[in-house]
């Protein structure tokens, strides 16, 4: 790649900042930089990118800088409230979860009001280098220096490094220059991730801010907590993005020594300058934190890059996570300490103990209802709440171990459970569900949240729980007839556009949350009436929500979460919403269903952190040493993220429910970030995992303190590793080890239940075996699963680390072999005469 420095119309001095030039530019194969010198300083005349042979240019082309001042520390408490669209105060009383995380997110350094805001084109400018440009301005309160230099390695990237050094004491925040503005008629898309993603701006603040249905038209800073990648992003129509990248290094580390450091803010992110203009914008440090506050003559510097993609956002994404960020090499560095098979196996037994499992028998209206304690937050719970989660998760591990322990103490109660759950009376909520969770001591059923009645709760407590159940148990007249009331239920519930209302008041059935779309995958429930019932109206009705979902969620980039305690903020439903789609595309063979469920996951993967870069380093979690690597965030999703989600605080989580479909994307696309991000989810994340019952943490930051007060979450971990394992399977094997997938889980994500019909195994006919007696493997990074044929049993071998694996098999009473697999390979033994 050619490399050129161009000054024209005059000399810079290469010795002081004196010049008489008139232009100065920094050029090679890929950008074009070109300032001019004018009245008001050095001004960018033009910013191009090489899109195929022809130069395109970044119509608004500005230079302009900026640096904020503040005497005294910004106030951390908000100066002004919103309103929904509907006329409420945002985000409610009863949201008390959101209201301290809503408060600092509409402070005045958030809102980007704080301080004292100095715009200015740089007085002075030079030559530094061969490839290499320095700028220079005094203000009033700092002289402020920038160095500008092209990137050898990365030649769509311009790095810049300004150093601030401050003329008396207070409160400093640098501002990334503004290389270009992009209007709104330009913009195809923008994004900050982990946060919003849209392609128009959005006038009602709430709706960008709190649930990213839109582009914010505030100037918002976004902290780095959030922030699933480090890089805001605007693309033109022209095919051009425009990202800013932090230096890795810059943001906070969620565990920096040895305590949690997740919520520290060292750089703000956002889409937009100061002054309200389309631009990707870096600030360091933040206005108010610990490194904004110097003396008189104390300095501070940082580093960033703009990258000028020939391409779209996603494109531009892929940059930031592996040219920068060093995803890739990250996941190199994980291995398991305990393999994925054995986490299954641990926690059948978990499971099939009462004790450790929480699991609860109880009497409500002539039946012995079963589900396990739920511990964590439910209106009107005195510590009596109950709840299953993953029915399809139960039927499967039940089917495929045959313990009676599963059969006959747990299911029975399971299938009570989930009729007296439902509504059977006639009347307007006939078919849904009373409520998620059951209140022992009260004997009732309450939804999450309050009083509400949520047409996606349908499709998950009623028409997915059963049609799971009813994959395995085909010929259960009552569970049909069941399943036949909710599918009315939601056929009627659908709107004449295809959508669905959010919710209803239990009382009064009115619509309720007017203020936000039911922009998720509630169209689902559609699929698992017609692939039961066979009544092509439902299929109907799911391609009429599905095309209404499309065209107001997956063209937009706006979507809606499913936690009630949340205030539905944008969660784990993005990635379901991808599966439902490539499950109605499996249906229909409408091309647009694929399209969609692509352009969703991909949307997805901003659900997914990609930083820090994972190390070696030591670090002291809870007593006991851990190598950075082994709690890294990188390859971790949300519950929910953006402004109020549980991310904030709490980090990412460990239930991956969507691995096996990101897996499923990578043999649709060739996207490597997919298998990518599917395998640092799942694998070497010991750190997270009690060693007493090999059910991992839910939220990042409790470590390994087990399911805690979700012990039902064991079944969505047994369901989301059976799906990846099975989904790596048959990528791996190219189609010939295959299993029949049945319905999604409700709520956490895209995981498919298993085992209710024979797959095939290199041609053959052979059905889900779990037997933990059967194989011995001395090597936790290889996983496997067992299919039964008729005289044989398969054995299906995984390696699923990036370096090859040596291990010693032993299968039954054969000889102990050794045996050796390629990085993420797969082996197919078949034991013969197995009975």
């Amino acid at each position: 790649m050619k490399y050129s420095l161009s000054i024209v119309l005059g000399f810079v001095s290469l010795t002081g900042f004196a010049q008489t030039s008139k232009k100065l530019s920094l050029s090679n194969g890929k950008v074009q930089l070109v300032w001019e010198s004018t009245t008001a300083g050095w001004r960018l005349q033009k910013v191009a990118a090489q899109k195929g042979k022809q130069w395109q240019m970044f119509a608004q082309a500005s230079g302009e800088n900026t640096v904020l001042y503040a005497a005294e520390k910004p106030s951390e408490l908000p100066q002004q409230t919103f309103k929904t669209i509907t006329g409420e105060e945002f985000p409610g009383e009863h949201y008390h979860y959101q209201t301290k995380q809503w408060a600092e997110s509409t402070n005045p350094v958030s809102l980007n009001t704080a301080g004292q805001a100095t715009h200015f084109f740089p007085k002075e400018g030079k030559q530094a280098g061969k490839n290499s440009l320095t700028f220079r301005q005094e203000t009033e309160t700092a002289t402020i220096s920038t160095e500008w230099s092209l990137d050898p390695k990365f030649p769509q990237d311009i790095v810049v490094k300004q150093t601030l050094v401050a003329k008396k004491g207070g409160y400093f925040s640098l501002a990334s220059p503004s290389l270009a503005t992009v209007s709104e008629q330009t913009l195809a898309w923008a994004t900050v991730p982990g946060y919003f993603q849209g392609n128009t701006m959005q006038p009602n603040f709430v709706l960008a801010y709190a649930y990213g249905h839109g582009i914010p038209s505030l100037p918002v800073v976004y902290r780095e907590r959030c922030a699933s990648t480090l890089s805001p992003m605007i693309s033109t129509k022209n095919g051009l993005t425009l990202s800013v990248i932090p230096e890795p290094g810059l943001a906070r580390d969620p565990w920096a020594n040895d305590k949690i450091t997740q919520i520290d803010w060292n750089i703000g992110l956002s889409h937009m300058n100061r002054k309200a203009q389309l631009s990707p914008t870096l600030y360091f440090p933040v206005l108010g934190e610990p490194k904004s506050a110097l003396k008189s003559g104390e300095s501070i510097s940082y580093t960033f890059r703009y990258s000028l993609t020939d391409g779209d956002w996603f494109k531009a994404l892929n940059h930031t996570v592996y040219d920068i960020y060093q995803f890739k090499e990250s996941l190199a560095l994980r291995q398991s300490k305990q393999s994925l098979t054995d986490r299954i196996q641990k926690m059948h037994n978990y499971l099939t103990d009462p004790k450790t499992s929480l699991w609860n028998v109880e009497e409500f209206e002539g039946k012995k209802i079963g589900a396990q304690s739920y511990l964590g937050g439910v209106v009107g719970s005195n510590k009596d709440a109950m709840k299953n989660s993953d029915y399809g998760a139960m039927w499967m591990l039940a089917t495929a171990t045959g313990d009676s322990l599963l059969t006959k103490n747990v299911l029975p109660y399971a299938e009570n459970f989930k009729l007296v759950q439902q509504e059977t009376n006639n009347g307007f909520f006939k078919g849904a569900v009373e409520g998620q969770y059951y209140l022992a001591k009260s004997k009732k059923f309450v939804e999450e949240w309050g009083a509400v009645v949520e047409p996606i709760a349908l499709t998950y407590y009623t028409l997915l729980d059963i049609g799971n159940m009813l994959l395995f148990e085909p010929e259960d007249q009552e569970l049909k007839e069941r399943l036949r009331f909710g599918a009315e239920r939601l056929l009627t519930w659908q709107k004449p556009d295809g959508s669905w209302a959010v919710a209803y008041d239990k009382k009064t059935e009115q619509e309720i949350f007017k203020d936000v779309q039911d922009v998720r995958p509630t169209f689902y429930g559609m699929i698992v009436a017609h692939r039961i019932l066979k009544d092509p109206k439902y299929l109907a009705a799911a391609r009429k929500g599905a095309d209404w979902l499309i065209k107001n969620a997956v063209e937009t980039g706006n979507f809606l979460g499913v936690c009630g305690d949340a205030r539905y903020a944008p969660d784990f439903a993005t990635g379901q919403s991808a599966q439902a789609f490539l499950d109605l595309y499996d249906l229909t063979k409408d091309e647009r269903y694929k399209a969609a469920a692509i352009t969703s996951a991909k949307l997805y993967t901003t659900s997914i952190y990609t930083h820090p870069i994972a190390s070696h380093k030591l670090k002291t979690v809870n007593g006991a040493q851990k190598e950075d690597w082994e709690i890294s965030q990188a390859g971790l999703s949300f519950e929910h993220g953006g402004i109020f989600g549980s991310a904030t605080r709490l980090g990412p989580i460990q239930l991956a429910s969507h691995a096996g479909m990101f897996i499923r994307m990578y043999g649709l696309t060739k996207e490597p970030i997919f298998a990518d991000m599917a395998r640092a989810a799942a694998i070497g994340r010991d750190a997270f995992v009690d060693p007493k019952t090999s059910v991992a943490s839910y939220y990042w930051q409790a470590m390994n303190r087990g399911a805690g007060p979700y012990p039902h979450h064991a079944w969505w971990q047994v369901g989301w590793l059976t799906d990846y394992l099975l989904a790596e399977a048959e990528l791996r094997s190219g189609g010939k080890v295959v299993f029949p997938r049945g319905f999604v889980t409700p709520k956490v994500g895209p995981h498919q239940t298993y085992g209710f019909a024979p797959g095939m195994v290199n041609g053959e006919k052979a059905s889900l075996l779990i037997d933990e007696t059967l194989v011995k493997i001395n090597n936790p990074s290889v996983d496997y699963i067992l299919a039964k044929a008729e005289n044989k049993v398969f054995v299906v071998l995984l390696n699923n680390s990036a370096q090859p694996s040596d291990f010693q098999f032993t299968a039954g009473s054969q000889k102990t072999v050794s045996k050796k697999l390629p990085p993420f390979g797969l082996e197919v033994v078949t034991i013969e005469n197995k009975k």
